[in-house]
């Protein structure tokens, strides 16, 4: 079990709940205010291991997490599928009528877009995280300011949900991926998902040739990203998650991979991360209020 866990956000994040969902209560959490950050941590053993999100099931792919991977010496150990519930936070007695600005992180705003969309008098600003636009309200108890952000960041910081689950999709999820330093990682029991990297040479029919392979030794092709390569202007690398019964069957397939790819990396093999496993933390009550929430500061 790790003993510092880094993750992109603050108190009150989705990724603070996908963490302890994965890990329970015993890593120390290193909030992280990038995921460049978070990459490092692990990277210079600040951090044992870290929670990223990669996707969204209704905002779709994070791209520039897949670079990060792609450059880090980091290896996929596990993964997460959490279920957002996004809603409207507000300083309590706030109504309606009252709000003029909505602050959240982009992906947030972005899944609650038919919703927001009803209000076009509302200002949207773009933040850096979820809990810490709560968290930020919480303190500067500004007039007219509401918030997206979970039911845990309204427990954390004594907020009211004024309109709850709002986002689009009532299916959203949000896919996370547990990353631990390669060369120190204990390789995982039982894997049945592995994600890869790989680019072929820029021929017609090369990606096609990949897909084949994939499907010819039965192994499911459940996600595949494709990304710029630097310096190669409208040339791409691709990132695949592949999941399959046996071990011998991932073997099978990466025996053959390097006769069609030009350079392919295992960026982990782990086992399948459950969508029935866990439900995001809701508030005890729409209005919580403790001593602690009255003296909050930013050093969480």
């Amino acid at each position: 079990m790790p003993q510092h866990v880094a993750i992109q956000g603050f108190k009150g994040s989705f990724h603070e709940v996908a963490a302890r969902q994965y890990f329970g209560a015993a890593p120390a959490l290193n909030f992280c205010a990038t995921f460049g950050e978070v990459v490092a941590q692990v990277a210079d053993g600040r951090a044992d291991a870290a929670v990223m999100a990669m996707e969204n099931s209704v905002a779709g792919s994070i791209l520039a997490n897949y670079l990060l991977l792609e450059r880090a010496d980091l290896t996929i150990t596990g993964e997460v599928y959490l279920p957002i519930h996004q809603h409207l936070l507000v300083l309590p007695g706030t109504t309606l009528a009252d709000v003029q600005a909505v602050h959240s992180h982009p992906m947030a705003l972005r899944q609650c877009g038919d919703y927001l969309g009803q209000y076009p008098a509302w200002q949207l600003v773009e933040t850096e995280d979820t809990g810490l636009s709560a968290q930020r309200l919480a303190e500067s108890r500004t007039p007219g300011l509401a918030v997206i952000a979970g039911g845990q960041a309204a427990e954390a910081f004594g907020l009211e949900i004024l309109a709850p689950a709002i986002n689009d999709d009532p299916n959203n999820y949000t896919r996370f991926l547990v990353l631990e330093r390669a060369a120190e990682a204990t390789p995982v029991a039982q894997p049945d998902k592995a994600s890869l990297y790989f680019y072929t040479s820029h021929a017609p029919g090369m990606l096609a040739k990949v897909l084949t392979l994939v499907a010819s030794h039965g192994l499911n092709l459940s996600k595949l990203q494709s990304c710029p390569r630097p310096s190669q202007p409208w040339h791409y690398g691709f990132h695949a998650d592949v999941e399959f019964s046996t071990a011998a069957q991932l073997e099978a397939l990466l025996a053959e991979l390097p006769t069609v790819t030009e350079e392919l990396r295992v960026l982990g093999a782990y086992q399948r991360g459950s969508m029935e496993f866990g439900q995001e933390v809701e508030p005890e009550s729409q209005v919580i209020k403790t001593e602690e929430n009255n003296s909050l500061s930013l050093a969480v």
